[in-house]
């Protein structure tokens, strides 16, 4: 009986991509049979080889084993002959260049690379071709690759070199690496720039102003550094909340980065805290200065322009400071510092204005970090003490007494309370001394709770903005009432009325919370500020306080005794108390008695005292 000759299924595209099969990845019997197979293949497809039913099987099920591995890999596999001619591809290169199987065997591999790899390619292969040189065998690259579309994608290659009947055949493994990519770029993004405005954030910032030093003594050219930030940046978040202040900070990298050269660097250090580093200026120093005084004023006038957020008109102005630096001399910690503090003194010189940074200045800062340090030392020695004025009422008789924060210094003597305070509530330390004021305070209340001539005495406390902002400041009230079990309805937080003018939810949701608790309000300082009616209706308030400023000239300025009966009948109306400060002398209580003011404290009444040394006059 004569044999049939046979043709597997598939045959049309089998011996191509047999041909070139990674033959390494079988075993020796399965490369005999690999082999063979190419050889069957080829002699059936002419019916001059004859198979039986059992190798035939055999056979198939080999090729069709190798293959179904080829083409389940999630990589790409391609095989090429010297001559640079792909010879068998699997799914997932086809896939991943988007062209048939057809039309890729036969063709340069240069076909799936763009310039300038695909002339490399034809260069190596010429190389190969002439000296046998393949340095690109073995080794994993990460090159570009081009789809049929033209798109341009990075891959990873690794090829190997296999040997068939004496000829070389090359596999290349192909994966596409557009996700890895894309994820280091988000983590470079990530720690490198800032995600709301995505600008160069505190740490390229200092990586580049490190090396604009090293570049800056080396060429003798100067740079300038700036350190601005937009002024009442809070209050906008506090009454138009924060994705408003997002929006304007947005709108404020764009316009910065129209302000600088491609060279230099905006960078966001957070909040509303913005650097600019300008590089190669000229050697000169007066030069240099013009030139960053000029661009300093691009930025003043390109940030005061208006802005719209949303549906809302807004007007920002920045603060700057500038600083000067040649060479590597200095570092980069103390070129932020010595911005800063030239971006402080021009917002004392009126906010929306440049200024360059003074060494008289850094002496000022130089001394509130020594008086900051004194400060916490104050704390842990326990030099500061807690003096109390009397407050009286109508009939002169004492109601309670405000305490006043003073500061025993162990070297310095009794400092005054405006050498301190102030600078405390820019630090930490204002939060500190607060909340010990508070403790102190409490327990004065319960020491007097016990006595019947003073157990129905207030105590007002003054509060600063630090503390106030803290998000745990009603938490520390109700622990300090707990703790020393002072009755709340004796306490009374005075408030500025500079403190409380943005009406924010935030503020009156706070003032609730603590008014929950039984503890009173006064507002301090009124008739300063320009608080509006509506606004004094939404808080929690119990007493006005007329500032000292309006009570000295009462007898001699008609508009300051004006003042004093609109903030009595102010108060009145809307069910608080009055109570005037620095009262010195009989006339002028005998004054404010007359507009009906309800209570009072000064000199007259008494100075500032331990509470054991209190003496009413």
């Amino acid at each position: 009986m004569q044999k049939k000759s046979v043709m597997l299924p598939g045959q049309k595209h089998l011996p191509d991509l047999v041909h070139g099969l990674p033959t390494f990845c079988l075993s020796k019997d399965a490369q005999s049979r690999c082999l063979l197979i190419h050889k069957t293949c080829t002699c059936a497809s002419t019916g001059a080889f004859p198979l039986h039913n059992a190798d035939q099987a055999s056979l198939q099920e080999a090729a069709l084993h190798t293959l179904s591995i080829l083409d389940n890999m999630l990589d790409g596999v391609l095989t090429i002959n010297k001559r640079g001619q792909i010879e068998s591809v699997n799914k997932a290169a086809i896939k991943l260049f988007g062209y048939s199987a057809d039309e890729m065997l036969g063709h340069s591999v240069a076909l799936l690379l763009p310039e300038p790899y695909s002339g490399e390619h034809d260069q190596q292969m010429q190389l190969f071709k002439h000296t046998g040189s393949n340095y690109l065998v073995g080794q994993a690259r990460e090159i570009l690759g081009r789809r049929k579309d033209g798109g341009i994608f990075p891959i990873s290659l690794s090829v190997s070199k296999i040997a068939r009947l004496g000829r070389p055949t090359f596999v290349g493994v192909i994966r596409d690496i557009t996700q890895r990519r894309q994820q280091e770029e988000e983590i470079q993004r990530l720690a490198f720039y800032d995600p709301l405005t995505q600008l160069p954030n505190r740490r390229l910032l200092l990586d580049r102003l490190t090396q604009a030093l090293k570049t800056s003594d080396r060429s003798g050219q100067r740079g300038a550094l700036m350190f601005l930030d937009l002024d009442h940046f809070k209050l906008l978040n506090d009454t138009l909340g924060h994705d408003l202040g997002d929006a304007l900070l947005k709108q404020v990298a764009t316009r910065l980065k129209t302000c600088v050269r491609d060279g230099d660097t905006v960078a966001r250090l957070g909040g509303d805290e913005f650097v600019v580093l300008l590089e190669g200026l000229s050697p000169s120093a007066a030069e240099s200065a013009a030139d960053a005084e000029l661009v300093a004023n691009k930025i003043l006038y390109a940030l005061g322009q208006p802005y719209t957020l949303r549906w809302h008109h807004h007007e920002s102005t920045p603060s700057i400071g500038i600083v000067i630096f040649k060479g590597d001399q200095e570092s980069t910690d103390d070129l932020l510092k010595k911005a800063d503090v030239a971006m402080y003194q021009a917002k004392a010189a009126g906010r929306n204005t440049a200024r360059f940074f003074d060494p008289a200045m850094q002496a000022t800062v130089s001394a509130h970090a020594l008086l900051e340090q004194d400060m916490r030392r104050g704390l842990a020695r326990q030099e500061f003490m807690l003096l109390y004025q009397f407050q009286v009422d109508v009939q002169g008789i004492p109601i309670g007494a405000e305490a006043l924060l003073r500061w025993n210094h162990s070297t310095r003597g009794l400092v005054p309370p405006a050498q301190f305070i102030a600078l405390a509530e820019q630090t930490s330390v204002g939060q500190l001394l607060g909340q010990w004021v508070l403790d102190t305070a409490c327990n004065q209340l319960v020491l007097w709770g016990q006595q019947q001539a003073t157990a129905d005495w207030t105590l007002a406390i003054n509060v600063g903005r630090s503390q106030f902002d803290d998000e745990s400041f009603v938490t520390q009230i109700a622990t300090a009432l707990h703790k020393t079990g002072a009755n709340p309805q004796r306490l009374k937080l005075e408030l500025t009325e500079s403190m409380l003018m943005n009406d924010s939810l935030e503020t009156r949701t706070k003032m609730h919370a603590i008014k929950a608790l039984g503890v009173g309000f006064s507002l301090d300082d009124f008739g300063t500020g320009y608080s509006s009616l509506l606004h004094l209706q939404r808080l929690p308030l119990d007493q006005l306080k007329i500032d000292k400023s309006f009570v000295q000239d009462l007898l001699t300025k008609p508009g300051d005794a004006t003042v004093a009966r609109s903030v009595v009948a102010l108060g009145h109306s809307l069910g608080l108390t009055v109570i005037a400060e620095g009262v010195e002398t009989a006339e002028q209580r005998n004054m404010l008695a007359e507009l009906g003011c309800d209570a009072f404290q000064g000199y007259f009444f008494g100075h500032p005292a331990p509470a054991a040394e209190l003496r009413h006059s």
